[in-house]
């Protein structure tokens, strides 16, 4: 059984038991949250599509931790005029893991 649920914009497919690294949520590590927002859900072969969203079907799953990405390099450069700007960046996120996918029978 999976299901494909959208999570802060992004669309995942879930699993029971599956571990996700997605944008970072403003939850506790340990908290427990409930997505209600799934797409699509396959169970056996039987194929429920939501309209956007399939009623009565969520999603729980545990918030593991934060982490963060790897590092993106950005460098600006003008030619001629003696300027160069090096930055980077590495972005948030949460590490959650699916406990069930309810409703789905």
């Amino acid at each position: 059984m999976y299901a494909l649920v959208e999570i802060k914009g992004k669309q995942y497919k879930v699993e029971k038991g599956a571990l996700l690294k997605v944008d970072k949520l403003n939850q506790e590590s340990g908290s427990t949250i409930e997505f209600d927002s799934v797409l699509l859900v396959s169970n056996n072969g039987d194929i429920k599509v939501g309209n956007p969203f399939v009623k009565g079907v969520s999603v729980k799953a545990v918030v593991e931790g934060d982490t963060r990405g790897k590092k993106v390099i950005v460098m600006k450069y003008k030619k001629r005029k003696s300027y160069r700007k090096k930055t980077g960046h590495k972005q948030s996120y949460s590490v959650i893991k699916v406990e069930d996918i309810s409703g789905a029978n």
